[in-house]
């Protein structure tokens, strides 16, 4: 299952850094060439996923533009000849109360966790029609099915992105396409640092009681989930064994969701 995407393709967005960047390296470990896109260090970035081993290119494409996103999956054809894994991954976060939550925020927000994944999917699905064969996955968060307070923006696309995963998933439920959902809990990634940084300013503690309490409000095991492990369920859903996984919200969040 680890090298069984040879002469794959794959276009995984918000992949310079945290899980893109492990998903990434996963899909190049596994002998899939890999379309990265971001705005993280695009350099550390290609050299990372270059070691694992698949061929690696980029196109900095602005997510909230559907013509620049229409660019990136064009680039992505020419430079491989298909796009056969797709993953939505890129996010941005902000947290404010309703009440105070800007107009502009709601707006960038949703045209980059919801309408850029609707965008790469609508223009994806053709090409693997065509082939028959293809993996469509959407990296979520927890967030795509319980709430927090003050990420109104946030959980409304996440749960918009899982009502999003189920649609095309029936639609395509009779070809060898499959669309499937992660959804990691806590994991270390920069934005998840800037949340740690602010909670340890604002109450006044250090960054490792600011993290403590962080994991431990929401996440039972106190363990950071790791870009590596979903990165290597990624690549079980890109197996022959996930064929029939549909539809699927598949969450991995150290027992945040059992509670």
């Amino acid at each position: 299952m680890i090298k069984n995407l040879s002469g794959k393709s794959a276009v995984i967005t918000g992949s310079t850094s945290g899980i893109g960047l492990g998903i990434a390296r996963a899909l190049s470990d596994a002998g899939a060439n890999v379309v990265l896109n971001g705005f993280g260090d695009v350099l550390a970035a290609r050299q990372l996923v270059e070691r694992a081993g698949g061929k690696v290119a980029y196109h900095g494409a602005d997510l909230t533009q559907p013509e620049q996103i229409s660019d990136l999956m064009r680039y992505a054809e020419k430079e491989f000849g298909s796009i056969d894994i797709l993953v939505n991954n890129a996010g941005i976060q902000h947290l404010a109360p309703i009440e105070d939550f800007s107009v502009e925020r709601w707006n960038s927000i949703l045209a980059l966790n919801l309408s850029a994944g609707f965008h790469t999917t609508r223009l994806a699905v053709p090409a693997m029609k065509k082939k028959n064969w293809g993996r469509i996955i959407n990296i979520v968060s927890v967030h795509g099915l319980v709430a927090s307070t003050n990420k109104s923006a946030y959980v409304a696309a996440k749960h918009g992105m899982i009502g999003l995963t189920k649609g095309v998933a029936l639609e395509l439920a009779q070809t060898g396409i499959t669309c499937n959902a992660i959804c990691p809990g806590w994991v270390l990634t920069p934005l998840v640092e800037q949340q740690i940084a602010n909670k340890a300013q604002q109450q006044g503690i250090s960054l490792a009681e600011a993290q403590s309490q962080l994991l431990l409000e929401k996440q039972p095991s106190g363990i950071f989930v790791t870009p590596e492990q979903i990165g290597a369920l990624l690549l079980f859903l890109c197996s022959d064994a996930a064929q029939e996984v549909r539809g699927a919200a598949w969450n991995i969040d150290g027992g945040w969701i059992a509670q």
